[in-house]
Parts: structure tokens; sequence; C-alpha cells
């Protein structure tokens, strides 16, 4: 039992990045969100996709972030002085065996129960959570600890984030559905953590035995005040995209018609659904430049916008640059620094397009710093 609580009509998928003299038209499929009334899940209502994104670079803020979770486990005291690992791997990036090792901690050998088992961004592009969540319950040793972390779908909420909604990511994972999901499968949610990362990261820590903590309880309260299970609630990101769609589109109009050249930075897959959904083509966008040379001289499907080296955007000294990615914005400025010092602009979304002010000289051993207009 549930119900369809966001329809975006048929869309392209979202990690499929074809060549750009491939001029086939490109296949669609619904793109619905569904609500379970009895478990709390959101899912998609249906995903056909097949995974095929090419792959990304990893930007910073994803390991800076990394290393802040590995820090905060360690810190409850849930790593122990020696012992092995098993991560699953997701197609966001980044790895925290490096990590773990700097602890003692080492790769499992294959077929052996880890004390530690890592998922971090890899559950929500599974389809049958149940069987996943099985076999991470399976690898885990008698004492060990599985560790796992999502974008969570509180932040998608607060944030507006409608276009998180997309092929390959079949679910939308809360942390209220997560304990209970957990609590199935032998396991209890004994710890957790939010991070800034992508708007709201959630880090859930769960053991064979052990009660929440006050960490766990606080995020239970806080994301079922934002709306997780509350179907009107989730019906809300309908509107949501409709305006982020208009305000985008209308703003590169603006731009066109008065002769500013805008070009984009992050082919990620989230920018999909929003091009696609604001029906932006390169008549608006001439081009969306990405540091991954897997994605370089691709498009995105169903609106056709080339995918460019970062070099290419430089030459065309663009008066605005949008960024598709905004938790790459500090990192991004710095790494391309004459897009402000010759006059241009970062613009993020999320909701509506917002002019980032000029970096402010300061002195000598402080960080430099802008803001958002």
């Amino acid at each position: 039992m549930g119900e369809l609580v966001l329809d975006m009509g048929r869309q392209p998928a979202c990690d499929h990045f074809p060549p750009l003299d491939d001029l086939a038209a490109d296949p669609d499929y619904p793109l619905r969100m569904w609500l379970c009334a009895r478990c709390g899940l959101a899912q998609l209502a249906e995903d056909p996709t097949v995974p095929d994104e090419p792959r990304g670079v990893e930007p910073r803020a994803l390991t800076m972030q990394a290393a802040q979770a590995v820090a905060g486990v360690v810190a409850a005291g849930l790593v122990p002085d020696a012992g092995t690992a098993i991560e699953h791997a997701s197609p966001h990036g980044g790895s925290w065996l490096g990590l773990l090792a700097d602890h003692g901690i080492r790769p499992c050998d294959g077929g052996a129960a880890a004390d530690i088992v890592v998922d971090s961004f890899g559950l929500m592009h599974d389809g049958d959570q149940a069987a996943a969540l099985a076999q991470r319950a399976r690898e885990l040793a008698p004492g060990g600890v599985l560790l796992v972390q999502y974008h969570s779908l509180a932040a998608i909420l607060r944030h507006n984030q409608w276009n998180a909604v997309r092929h390959g990511h079949p679910v939308y994972l809360s942390t209220p559905t997560m304990v209970d999901m957990l609590r199935s499968v032998g396991l209890q949610t004994v710890a957790a953590w939010h991070f800034d990362l992508y708007g709201g990261t959630v880090l859930v820590a769960a053991r064979h035995a052990g009660e929440p903590d006050a960490s766990v309880r606080r995020l239970i309260e806080d994301e079922l005040a934002a709306g997780v299970t509350d179907a009107a609630a989730l019906r809300e990101l309908a509107r949501s995209a409709d305006d982020t769609a208009h305000a985008l589109r209308r703003w590169l109009t603006d731009a066109r018609d008065s002769g500013r050249v805008v070009l984009g930075y992050g082919a990620a897959s989230r920018a999909v659904p929003l091009l696609n959904h604001a029906a932006i083509g390169p008549e608006l966008l001439p081009g969306v430049a990405d540091a991954s040379p897997h994605k370089q001289g691709r498009r995105f499907p169903g609106v056709g916008v080339p995918i460019i080296a970062p070099d290419a955007l430089l030459s065309r000294r663009p008066d605005e640059v949008v960024l598709f990615v905004p938790d790459m914005l500090d990192e991004i400025r710095q790494r391309f620094p004459s897009i402000e010092r010759d006059g241009g602009s970062w613009v993020l979304l999320e909701p509506a397009p917002r002019v980032v002010a000029p970096v402010v000289p300061v002195p000598v051993g402080q960080s430099p710093k802008g803001s958002v207009t």
C-alpha cells in the first residue's frame, strides 16, 4: 500500500551521457516517486534504466566529509584498535578504506566477516533494500559495526532538491525508515551523525546489540518534522520542480537576450532532470564543463547540451558560470580564479539562480571569503 507523491513525466536516464555526435533520439522513461504507507520508504515507482554513468572526478567536499565521518566514528569508540573492513562501492566515488587503514583496519579477506562494513552512498542505488541490508548484516562479524551513509530525504524536502529524484536512485532514505529497516535484519542503530554535504548527509552506525543514543533520537524527530513520511510534504516537490525550472529558463533567456555569455560547470546526473524539465538546450546553455575526461565530448541526454573541457570554458571568458554541484563552489573557484579575475561570476541554483559575490581580498594568512547575493 502507498501512494504516488511525485510525477515528473518521462525523462531520459540521468546517468547516460551519449557521445556528442550521436544524434539518435534518447529513450525516456517514467520518473515517479512512490511512498510506501507501511514502511515509509520513498522510492521510484519504476526504474527500467541500466546504470551507465561515465566515471566522474571525486569532489574535494566528498573527501573532506569522509575524513570527518571516520573521525566521528573513531571518537565514538566504534573502531577497534585492529580489525578488518568490507566496503560497498558507490557510483559517487570515494573510499573510506585508506582512512580506516590509518586506524589499523585492513580490507577483509574474501568470504570472511568484517569488524566494520561501510556503505557510503551505495545503498540508495539498490532497488532491493531488504536483500542489500541482509547481505550487509551477514558480512558483519559479532561485535562489529555497520556504517551507512546517505543523502537524507529531509534535506531534499527542506532545500527543494527535487532533482535529487532521478533514475538510478531507486530509494530516498530517511533516518526513521533506515532505523526500522536495520532492525528488520537484526541490527540496532546506536549512533548517528549529520553533515552539511549535499545539503544534509546522514551517517548511522548499527550493531547486533545496543540502544539508540540521543543523536539517533534527535535525527528521527527532526526528519519526521521535515515530513519524510508525509505524502503531502513530498507532493510539494512537484511545485518546487516547476518553480526552479521556470526560474532557470527565465534567467538564461534574459542572459541570452542581453548578450551575456553563460556556460555551466559540473555534468552531474542531478542536472539531467533539471535541464530536461526546464527544456534548456544549447541555444540557452552552449556548454557545461566537467573535469572528467570520460564525460568530455559527450552531451546531456534529451536536451543535447555539450559537455566540454574546463579549458574550453575558460577560453570563452564567460560572464557567468552556472555551478550544478553547489558543494564544489569553494574548490572550483580556487581552481579557476580567472573566472572572477576576468570579471565573470559563479551562479548557484537551488532553488533559483543566485550570483555569488566576488571574493573579497583578505590579509595574508586568512581564508578568502565570498558571499551569495
